[in-house]
């Protein structure tokens, strides 16, 4: 069986955000940041051009991704213990156990997901990629999707979605 992708891998597919892991031994990072990078794989089926989407069309929805994440402050919605309010001063505090922090609400960004980890982070790219993509381009131009976030050189998260009725 013979199958078809494209690779984007461009210098300006990045965000840089602060954020802090939570371990399962509940220790945790200190808050810090990282100067993520995203490559994404799209795979499908070729249309009459020989195209199975166009790059053009993929950057841009990947690089908006990017930018939403870009200079925030992120933090997981869903962790057990970690709790965090948007207070009506426009501030957002977070607490996980006794560390309690405030920050701007617009520099901070609260995502559905457990850990801010880069597993995660690709993860939350990934379903949010491919729910654009096919909202705009059509189911059959998403077959397979692999997206990977590094945090550094060497060191990153990695998120694959298949369509079982497409593959």
């Amino acid at each position: 069986m013979e199958h078809w992708s494209i690779l984007i891998e461009k210098e300006y597919l990045k965000f840089s955000c602060a954020h802090f892991l939570i371990f399962p031994d509940g220790s945790k990072e200190r808050l810090h940041g990282h100067n993520y990078h995203v490559v994404v794989e799209v795979a499908g089926k070729l249309d009459g051009h020989g195209l199975v989407i166009d790059f053009k069309q993929v950057k841009p929805v990947v690089r908006r991704l990017c930018d939403r994440l870009d200079e925030h402050w992120l933090i997981p919605e869903t962790h057990p213990e970690l709790k965090w309010r948007h207070r009506d001063d426009g501030h957002t505090e977070v607490t996980y156990r006794a560390c309690r922090y405030l920050a701007p609400t617009e520099e901070v960004i609260v995502l559905p997901i457990g850990n801010t980890s880069a597993e995660n982070l690709a993860a939350w790219i990934g379903r949010e990629l491919c729910r654009e993509l096919r909202e705009e381009f059509g189911r059959a131009k998403v077959r397979r999707l692999r997206v990977e976030v590094s945090e550094t050189r060497g060191q990153s998260g990695v998120y694959e979605f298949s369509d079982p009725a497409e593959v």
